[in-house]
């Protein structure tokens, strides 16, 4: 498949990320940690600003009854550069969905897990995003994912692409079926978030997401075609019409975050399709 790249796109408001990166404990020579502050990397959300996302984090933990820790959120636009800020000691852990961190540990054992009770809980549902006013191509995602969590084949994907897979192999690759002469969609995604949203080194896509695009593709008769853009410039390109579809969108299911944390005006999202808790990971001593 061949894949189109675009630029980033430039952003008018100040973008967050709901991957969390959290303290370590004491100070240590050559960096600016303290026990009680947190540098917080984040992949970029469309709708909050670093500040607040610090303010959520930190009142979470209070609330919680956990040891006081100060959030200051730091943002990035890939998890490639989240992970070149904790190697680099910009950041000393990072906070991603379980999936993903789990993915990162079976492939780099110098990454292990660390307990954060109170973020541990937090639950995000997964969705596509269309432009507010595309309400027939939202009913037509709809329709496959209902149809697909109906018969069972969201599941399968969840087992066969997450669930059940060498976690220290590479995602399965994913063929996207062309139709000739049918409509093509054109759906926005990092490449960048295994085993979820993943373009391999030889341009071929792959993993969860990927799957359950090709299935879409496969049952609606439309074509797919994958456009990488960084995290934060998914909304961007979603409104200057360069791509369709947002390929997720997550919500928190969490009283004390708001639910439109990543979704701004002018974004439609799909039925949910996944979901997952966030983890904290952190190099090995």
């Amino acid at each position: 498949m061949k894949l189109k790249k675009i630029a980033k796109v430039l952003l008018s408001c100040v973008l967050v990320g709901a991957l969390f990166t959290a303290c370590g404990g004491g100070d240590k020579p050559g960096n600016n940690f303290s026990y009680t502050e947190c540098k917080v990397g984040i992949l970029t959300h469309l709708n909050s600003t670093e500040e607040s996302m610090g303010e959520i984090l930190t009142n979470i933990e209070e609330e919680t009854g956990a040891k006081k820790r100060v959030y200051k959120p730091k943002f990035f636009d890939s998890l490639k550069l989240m992970q070149l800020g904790i190697e680099s000691g910009n950041i000393e852990e990072i906070g991603l969905y379980k999936c993903v961190a789990e993915y990162l540990i079976a492939n780099n054992d110098k990454f292990e897990i660390v307990k954060r009770d109170a973020l541990d809980k937090i639950e995000y549902n997964f969705h596509f995003a269309v432009r507010k006013d595309d309400e027939q191509l939202k009913n037509d995602f709809d329709k496959v994912l209902n149809e697909m969590k109906a018969d069972g084949t969201l599941d399968k994907f969840l087992n066969d692409y997450v669930t059940n897979v060498d976690k220290g192999q590479t995602p399965p690759k994913v063929e996207i079926p062309k139709v000739e002469g049918a409509q093509t969609i054109k759906v926005g995604i990092t490449g960048d978030l295994p085993p979820l949203d993943l373009i391999l080194a030889d341009n071929t896509p792959a993993g969860f997401n990927t799957a359950i695009l090709a299935e879409i593709a496969k049952r609606s008769g439309k074509n797919i075609e994958l456009v990488q853009i960084e995290t934060g410039a998914r909304a961007a390109a979603l409104n200057s019409k360069l791509i369709d579809v947002i390929f997720w969108v997550v919500v928190p299911l969490s009283d004390k975050i708001s639910a439109d944390i990543d979704t701004p005006e002018g974004l439609k999202l799909t039925a949910p399709y996944f979901k997952d808790n966030l983890a904290t990971i952190k190099l090995k001593k």
